[in-house]
């Protein structure tokens, strides 16, 4: 048995009844739009937030991380030199080594393009500097530049953070010369 009407007038009210439908999700989202729906607006909006929040902290992280690299490196280049300079048995090779711990000290931590001339001041606390017990003060300082500054920038505002450390270190009682 079919319905009355037939097969053909099934289908007609299957079709009617789909249109409707349709119309009616069509009516639902013309007035959604007209009220301001925000339909889509909250992916969007969470992005925005997202990066406006995520980049400066990324940045934040690269620069103390930076600083705590180059603190790092000053603390062990100013207690090597300190060793270097308190064993030595001469004066100018002690000097020239320092230099090198100091360099090394640096470029374990990634600043190859530390000068070590300008990053070590050392004295001693008498002006002959000869006697067993003496203390040889070492200062290791040095300018960390911050990541990602275009150097045009760098010219006209020092971007810039100074870290320095100290080391005091007792003169080796035993050194060749000393009494």
């Amino acid at each position: 048995m079919t319905a009355p009407g037939g097969l053909w007038a099934v289908s007609v009210r299957l079709v009617a009844r789909a249109g409707r439908a349709a119309t009616a999700w069509r009516a639902r989202r013309v007035s959604a739009l007209a009220s301001g729906g925000d339909a889509g607006n909250a992916v969007v909006e969470f992005l925005g937030v997202a990066l406006l929040l995520l980049v400066p902290t990324v940045y934040l992280v690269l620069v103390v991380g930076r600083i705590q690299a180059a603190s790092f490196a000053a603390e062990g280049a100013a207690r090597e030199a300190a060793r270097v300079l308190s064993t030595a048995d001469d004066p100018a090779a002690a000097a020239a080594r320092a230099g090198v711990a100091v360099e090394l000290a640096f470029a374990d931590q990634g600043f190859h393009d530390v000068d070590a001339t300008r990053a070590l001041k050392f004295a001693c606390t008498t002006p002959r500097c000869d006697a067993a017990g003496d203390d040889m003060s070492v200062r290791v300082t040095v300018d960390v530049a911050l990541p990602a500054v275009p150097s045009f920038v760098q010219d006209v505002i020092p971007m810039s953070v100074t870290v320095s450390a100290e080391s005091i270190a007792p003169l080796a009682p035993y050194a060749a010369g000393r009494p």
